[in-house]
Parts: structure tokens; sequence; C-alpha cells
């Protein structure tokens, strides 16, 4: 044992965790740690953001590619509520992730000290776990079972609130693995008779369709995931949060899931007389209208999560367990199938949705450059390779419908809180959680001023961030419900922009602006040739519309193609 510091012993138990990298911004409940920290700089990685919340995005970003745990560290009061909006992000995509806050010390709590909040009961609701550490006895015990708790299971965020007398009082160091906690069962042993039953309802099934989740990333199940399908011959749909688990081009991937997603999906989820859902939650953008969604079909809901289940579709049958187990359990019990027909029956669907929207959106012959178009180039230039991060709004879903995966873990993108300003500290966080592949950030004009402060973070760093800025003048989104369902009145969503050209070179970040649909390639070429980071603004039709879309509260198959 050696006696030392409460704020050394945090940083030993990160580094027994196996962290390397640490998002944070310092202050002065935080201040004992972060000078513990000044002699850690050759094993921990410390990348000061300019605002907490980056750093909780940035932390989220880290995770998703590399699929290890995130963690952000910031001081008390204002700095641990400004991860709250990440924090509550990372919880409803499950993003595992660790957020240290400083704390005053436990003699002042309930005094209204200067920058005291109640960081547990503020981040509770959005947390899987959030816990006041104030011995410094309790730091090697909590820091263990904080990350155990995030990255098992469905994974999620946790939050420790560091008192900070615990962090200057002297303890006996010894590490800690915490890998049981008493009534928590993060990987739920599957019942073999309901392995049985899934393989026989498959079996039964003439027209068998599947739902791929986020879930099957987040278990390592992609192979898993095609061993099934293929021997099954069932094809597949995928959320936005899931877009990577199954390649783009794989003969079974039939496309995207829900409200902007494609329209054979959509019409066949109403069709089919077998629905399997793996690691998804049947979010009401998937949906669209509960009382008619996949009446006609038996469910089956592959899950880890048992509140899951039943939570906004009836299912037939829940198979509790990671999915990398389950989904290889069915497989082995299955018989080898074709559904020539049945397969073969999303061929007219994409043949009308692409004369009716695909094609305009990738290849217009004139007029202004289309958010659609600047999309499928850089992934064509990237030969699917790349990294999409997005933030959120229609370059959002014109990027998740256009971009193309090749890879696992490939798509980083804020989805059930719908966070913009996502969008450049995600994409910073995932240039360290996969420092050797290509990460494209599409972003509007919106969501990039509202963590356009990170642009100083990754000057410092020279995080080799490809933001892609599509910019309309306006909140795009926003914009085209209004035109669709409120009566063409844009109240409040025309911008007044700023030259954000001029605002990156400000920065020292190269960046180019293009107009004109004969400078696309050659721009893309410049920035992706470019070292470190680059901004590219493309100057886009200013009513350019996402298309197909179930309209909010419609049948899921009732999609509008314009």
């Amino acid at each position: 044992m050696e006696r030392i510091t409460g704020a050394e012993a945090l940083l030993r138990s990160l580094e027994n965790e196996g962290v390397d990298v640490l998002f944070g911004y310092p202050g002065g409940s935080i201040m004992p740690t972060y000078d513990a920290l000044y002699d850690h700089k050759e094993t921990l990685n410390h990348i000061l953001v300019r605002h907490e919340q980056g750093a909780v995005h940035a932390a989220q970003g880290y995770a998703r590619v590399s699929g290890k745990v995130g963690c952000a560290m910031v001081t008390s009061g204002p700095g641990a509520t400004n991860t709250v909006t990440g924090i509550a992000d990372a919880m409803i995509d499950s993003t595992p992730i660790v957020v240290i806050c400083g704390q005053v010390g436990i003699a002042m709590l309930g005094t209204d000290a200067f920058q005291e909040v109640d960081v547990v009961g503020v981040t509770a609701p959005v947390s899987k776990w959030s816990y006041q550490i104030r011995r410094a006895e309790d730091i090697a015990w909590a820091v263990s079972r904080a990350f155990y708790i995030a990255r098992s299971g469905r994974p999620g965020p946790v939050v420790l609130d560091f008192a900070k007398n615990a962090q200057t009082a002297m303890v006996d160091y010894v590490p800690q693995k915490v890998d049981f906690i008493r009534s928590y069962d993060p990987y739920p042993k599957p019942k073999n008779t309901e392995i049985i039953e899934a393989a026989k309802m498959i079996d039964d099934s003439v027209k068998p369709f599947l739902l791929v989740g986020q879930g099957v990333e987040l278990g390592n199940a992609t192979e898993e995931l095609k061993a099934l399908i293929e021997k099954a011959d069932i094809p597949c749909a995928r959320t936005f949060l899931g877009l990577s688990a199954l390649e783009s081009n794989h003969p079974l991937n039939k496309g995207i899931l829900g409200m902007h997603g494609n329209l054979g999906p959509n019409v066949m989820t109403n069709q089919c007389d077998l629905l399997i859902a793996v690691g998804m939650r049947f979010d009401d953008r998937v949906t669209g209208k509960l009382e008619t969604y996949a009446k006609q079909a038996k469910i089956i809901h592959f899950d880890i999560d048992p509140s899951e289940f039943n939570k906004n579709v009836k299912v037939d049958l829940s198979i509790l367990g990671n999915c990398k187990e389950t989904l290889k359990a069915v497989t082995e019990h299955i018989s080898e199938a074709k559904h020539t027909v049945w397969v073969n029956g999303f061929a007219p669907y994409e043949e009308k949705e692409y004369n009716r929207v695909i094609n305009k959106a990738l290849y217009p012959k004139e007029g202004p450059l289309l958010m659609g178009e600047v999309v499928n180039k850089i992934s064509e230039a990237t030969n699917h390779e790349a990294i999409l991060v997005t933030d959120v709004g229609q370059n959002q879903l014109f990027a998740c419908r256009y971009f193309k995966f090749s890879k696992p873990r490939s798509i980083v993108t804020s989805g059930g809180l719908g966070t913009m300003g996502f969008g450049i500290p995600a994409a910073l966080g995932a240039t360290f959680g996969a420092p050797d592949r290509t990460v494209c950030m599409f972003c509007g004009d919106g969501g990039f001023q509202m963590t356009i402060q990170e642009l100083g973070t990754i000057m410092e760093q020279q995080a080799p961030v490809k933001m892609i800025l599509l910019n309309n003048n306006y909140l795009g989104n926003v914009r085209q419900w209004q035109e669709m369902f409120f009566n063409h009145r844009y109240s409040f969503t025309p911008m007044m922009n700023p030259d954000y050209e001029l605002i990156a070179k400000g920065y020292g970040i190269p960046a180019r602006t293009i107009v004109e649909r004969a400078d696309l390639d050659d721009a893309i070429q410049e920035m992706l040739s470019t070292d470190g980071p680059y901004v590219l603004q493309c100057a886009i039709m200013e009513e350019d519309n996402v298309f197909p879309i179930t309209p909010p509260g419609a049948d899921v198959d009732k999609m509008l193609l314009e």
C-alpha cells in the first residue's frame, strides 16, 4: 500500500480502468485533481475543451467509435450542470461514459456554498448510476464500480460527484476491480425454451423482416447478425444508430426504418408476417402510429434490457440477453431457407423511391447545391470507409440516408435526444477513439454555432476532423415542418449567419466555401488530402427538403415522397 491523496487515487484508478484520454475543463472544486493530473501527462492524455458540454459529447464520440468507456472531468456548479445535456444524450442512446464532477467539501454541503449544486439529484434521472464520493477511502471502489456499470449490460452514463475534501485527504491506496454487484445482472442468461420458440417462429415464417438496432454493435454481434439473416434469408432494415451494424451494400440490407427512412422497409413493416427486432427500442420515429404498427405480424424482440419489452409495442416473444449470444443460439436452431419472392418484393418500392426522390437528391442537373449530393460525393470519395458524425437536423437526416457504411462503429449521431451542437465535439472525440480512420462531420448552420467554441479545441489538438457545413441560412428541419405542417409560416427559423470561413481561419483551420456544383469534387479532394482539420462550407438550396417523410402521428407506411 502507498499513502497518497484522494486526487492521486482517482487518477490511478482511471489508469487502472484503461483510460487513456480524458476530456475536461478545470475549476475550483476539481483543482486538487487537476494539480495531480500535472504528473500524469504521459499516461492520461487530457484534452482541454472549451465548454463542459463539449467534454461530454467528445467522450461520447470517443466511446461510440472505440467501444471503450469515454471519460470527462469538470468542476462543480455550472461546470457540472453544463454536462447534463450530454449525460441525458448518452443515457437515451446507451453510450458508456463516466463523468467526474468536482464538488464542494462535505462540511459545506447544503449551505449554498459557492458553485454548489446537488449533482446527484440533478443527474440521477438521466444516468445509469450517480454517486457522491465523500471519503478518500471510497475512491478506488467507486471508480471501478462506475466503469463496470457504464460498460456492462445496456451501456450508459455514470456520474461521480467528487467532494473536495475527498480529493485532498490522504488514503492508503489499493487498486480495486469491481466485476459483481448484488441485484445487478447485466448479462442475463437466455432461456433455451425461448430460443427454440424463436427458431420455430422463424422457420414457420413466410415473410420475415428484421430490424437492426444499435444493440447489435453494442453487443459486438455484427457477425452473428449476418449469420442469422443469411441462413434464414431475412431482409433487414436499420435504425439510424444501427446504420453501420450491417454493411450498406449487403444484399439483405433494405435500407433505413422510420420517419425519414426508406419507403420499402416502412411499407413492408406492415406486410410482414414476422417482425424481429434486435437491440432497438421501438422509438416513435421508427413506429409512427402505434395503433397501426405491424398489427398483422408476430413480433420477436431481442434485447439486453428487460424494461424495453412491451414498453411501446406489445410483442409475442421477448428474448432477454446479449444479442451476441442469443442470435448465435437461434441461428443454430433454425433451418436454412429462401424467401426469394418476399425479398424481391422490396424492389418496386426501391425503384419508386429512387425515381421520385433519390435520383433528384443525388444527381441534380441544375440549380443550387443539394445536401444529398454533397453527402453522396463525400461518401464515395472516402470509399464508404469513413466514420460519419452528424449534428441534428436536415444535415443529420440527409447524411444518414446517403452516407454508406462498410465497417462497424462508423456512425456517431444524437438519436433519442436530438441534441443540436452534438456534431463538432463528438467528431473531436471520434478522432481520438479511432485515430487511424477518417472522420467526416456534417453540420447545419444552426448546430455549428451551438458548439462553435470547440473549434478552439480542434485547433489546439490539430484533430483531423473534416467538417462539412451545409449552410442553407435556416434552421432547416424546423423550417421544413413549418412549410409542410404550419402553412409556410417560417417563425424564427431564418438565420443571419456570420462568415464561417473567416471564423475557421481565425482558429487556424483551413476552410473553403463553394457555391457552384462544378467546384464540389475539387473541394472534397482538397479537404480529404489536407492534414489535420478542415471546414468545407457548402451553400445549399434554402428550401431543400428531406423526403420521404412519414408525417408525425401517421401510419408508418403512409410516407410522403414529395
